[in-house]
């Protein structure tokens, strides 16, 4: 599996938790609709503005976020698919915060769910130790068990050495598309739509479409993004996203990611311990990854 794209998944996953945390978004929603526009366009805009406002004052006050997560990766030109099972963990611990995904099964097209177990956790450095190294800023740890490997990447420099790094903050550091604080900083990435749920068994939520502008900072990576909100518990149930490769092919064949969230738990107290790891015995010493020093390349 890709690891660059499993690593671009968690950050989806933050990116569904950090747009619903936004601090300034209810602001940004109140001042949405003294613009001068004509009316129909002015209820559309108040229409999105609106459920993002409710998806916000829904989860502004996050602490945790537990969830069984199914994701599937989509090559229509190959005609092939995985779909890999899951649990997804975040919490807010003191200061800081911890995240964990912890892949379970695999299964590729119509072959048989098979046990596969891959592990990533989004940590302080702080918490990492090695002999001869120091780890400062936000690091991502990859346990593959298949390949019985261990990776430590590093995803952010570290930040002030009086306020503990975290995960949030890494968003809004390294990667702006999942670290919105205004709905008018979305506005200026994406154009955004609320598409209608036609079929009675998808009355029950709602379709955020974010498709990608020309000017984009995302314009290489995705075409768009589409998220489903569920109307009864006011979170995120759905994510899909559309790459823009493979990059001569159509929209149609380009690759897919979807990512579903089943059985959340909002704010239920989860143990420390669900963060805590230890290199297997038998693994090999992990593969320190730091970020590129400037003028290297990644």
């Amino acid at each position: 599996m890709n690891k660059q794209r499993v690593i671009k998944v968690v950050i989806i996953l933050l990116w569904t938790l950090n747009a619903c945390c936004a601090s300034d978004c209810s602001k940004a929603c109140e001042c949405s609709g003294n613009s001068d526009t004509k009316q129909p366009k002015e209820e559309k805009t108040n229409e999105v503005d609106k459920v993002l406002k409710n998806l916000n004052q829904k989860t502004s006050e996050l602490k945790s976020f537990q969830a069984q997560v199914e994701y599937r990766f989509i090559q229509p030109l190959l005609e092939s698919e995985k779909l890999q099972k899951g649990v997804f963990y975040y919490a807010r611990l003191g200061n800081t915060s911890k995240l964990r995904l912890n892949f379970q099964t695999s299964q590729i097209d119509d072959e048989e769910e098979e046990k596969y177990v891959e592990e990533y956790i989004v940590l302080d450095g702080a918490f990492l130790t090695h002999p001869g190294h120091r780890f400062k800023g936000m690091w991502a740890v990859q346990i593959d068990y298949e390949m019985e490997a261990v990776r430590y990447i590093q995803l952010a420099e570290a930040g002030d050495p009086n306020k503990p790094t975290d995960v949030f903050d890494l968003i809004n550091k390294n990667f702006p598309m999942v670290g919105f604080s205004r709905i008018e900083d979305i506005k200026k990435q994406f154009e955004i739509t609320l598409i209608e749920q036609k079929k009675t068994e998808t009355k029950d939520f709602i379709q955020v479409h974010l498709k990608v502008k020309p000017n984009s900072i995302y314009k290489d990576d995705y075409v768009y993004i589409d998220f489903w909100i569920d109307r009864k518990l006011g979170l995120p149930a759905k994510i899909v996203t559309v790459s823009t490769e493979p990059a001569t092919e159509p929209v149609e064949l380009k690759d897919v990611s979807e990512i579903k969230f089943l059985k959340t738990e909002f704010n239920k107290k989860i143990d420390r311990k669900v963060f805590d790891f230890k290199i297997p015995a038998g693994f090999d010493e992990p593969d320190i990854r730091p970020l590129p020093k400037k003028g290297e390349r990644k």
